[in-house]
């Protein structure tokens, strides 16, 4: 074959596809119980927005970007995540002079040039949450508690949330010195990667995946907390339990992102391998600044569509079944045939899914066809039932057949 598509994605076929369309219903109708409203913002950016808005010392920025020039020689990134182009676009339209919380959400496909492996993908999708303008905890406990009941309603089956406190920039540099003080006697036994992330980020070093033996008995943040961040930390605490979220503290998690202050958490799942994250996110009271907005405080968290596909596979859930035909009209004869056409174009209009032969096949082979669209009913028509103007109407279910006027067709189906 002369194509293929590209390493690093897939194909979603009918049958596959109907699984994704629930997780999407799911995610607005979970969205609209929460008050968030959708935001749709474009694929690709200005290389900077996420230079200064994810960081330039992230994974992201450094490795993973696909980054070209446009005709007009101007850098675009296609986006790595969602967060960056809505806080954009926040301060763009400036939505914060609206006078409640801004709370709004995204689905859809983010790029990324990683080594391709079960659960991540190049072009990968994700639904995402930020709210806007408030510092309250209440909106940190909300705004976790909606991806920990998605992932409920979804059905799936041992999900944790892993919280901790990033602090704020002045708790974050006295833990620096500390954690500087723990790393800087191991420094040439650590990958080059964090050799790098010490000289720039040192929070960075704890997300590392190959030395994570290394960092047990490393200081904790949370030790470094001003009395404001340990305040907050506490309150997001008890309304969770309020809210009866599964959670756990983790003092090590970070986040790869820059713009993190105070709450940081993640979604693992078990069932999915080394990768255990299905998402994450936190409280980035600095980034709608840092994008040239005014200082507005935020929170929100990003998901991974396809982590999510692949639990319920793993788990044997069953969503987004594919839905049955409600009916296939069969003509008999060239008369039927023409009004046949009619037909299923006011059944279609009155809100029915409706379907016909296109093929000149036998009536057996229609009858196949419609069995293997799971159809309810099949309407039969022949040139002796279109003189009287009636139609034959069958259950597929228990094979019982009357004759119905065709004028009452749409009626007797509803």
């Amino acid at each position: 074959m002369a194509f293929q598509k590209p390493t690093g994605t897939q194909d979603l076929l009918p049958g596959t596809v109907e699984k994704w369309q629930f997780i999407e219903e799911k995610v607005r109708d979970l969205c609209r119980r929460f008050n968030y409203r959708e935001i749709r913002t474009p694929i690709f950016e200005q290389t900077s927005l996420f230079e200064r808005g994810v960081g330039e010392t992230t994974d992201i920025v450094e490795k993973e970007m696909y980054t070209f020039l446009d005709k007009g020689e101007r850098s675009m990134t296609l986006r790595p995540e969602g967060t960056a182009g809505v806080v954009r676009s926040y301060v763009e339209n400036k939505l914060y002079g609206e006078p409640d919380v801004s709370k709004l959400y995204y689905i859809g496909p983010m790029f990324r040039y990683e080594r391709p492996q079960a659960g991540r993908q190049r072009q990968f999708h994700q639904f995402g949450v930020e709210a806007f303008g408030a510092t309250d905890p209440a909106i940190d406990a909300e705004v976790v508690a909606l991806g920990y009941q998605f992932c409920r309603e979804l059905g799936l089956q041992g999900v944790k949330v892993e919280i901790n406190s990033v602090g704020n920039p002045a708790s974050r540099a006295a833990y620096r010195e500390k954690l500087l003080a723990f790393l800087l006697p191991m420094k040439d036994s650590l990958c080059k990667d964090c050799q790098a992330r010490m000289e720039r980020n040192p929070l960075r070093v704890l997300d590392c995946k190959n030395d994570q033996d290394k960092f047990v008995g490393a200081p904790s943040i949370l030790d470094s907390l001003d009395e404001e961040c340990t305040s907050h930390f506490a309150k997001v605490q008890e309304l969770l339990s309020a809210m009866e979220v599964d959670y756990v503290i983790n003092p090590r998690l970070v986040r790869g992102l820059d713009y993190y202050t105070h709450t940081a958490f993640e979604y693992k799942a078990q069932g999915i391998g080394a990768i255990d994250t299905i998402g994450g996110g936190g409280r980035y009271n600095g980034l709608v600044a840092e994008v040239g907005g005014p200082d507005q405080p935020g929170i929100g968290f990003g998901m991974g569509l396809e982590r999510i596909a692949l639990i319920l596979e793993k788990q044997e859930i069953e969503v987004g079944a594919v839905k049955p035909l409600d009916v296939y009209l069969i003509a008999l004869g060239e008369a039927g045939d023409k009004e046949i056409t009619t037909q299923l174009f006011k059944l279609r209009q009155a809100g029915f899914s409706a379907e016909r032969d296109y093929l000149g096949r036998k009536m057996k082979a229609q009858m196949k066809s419609a069995d293997r669209m799971q159809a309810r009913y099949t309407a039969i028509l022949g040139d002796d039932e279109l003189e009287r103007g009636e139609i034959a109407l069958k259950s597929m279910e228990n094979g019982e057949q009357r004759t119905v006027k065709l004028s009452e067709l749409i009626q007797e189906l509803k």
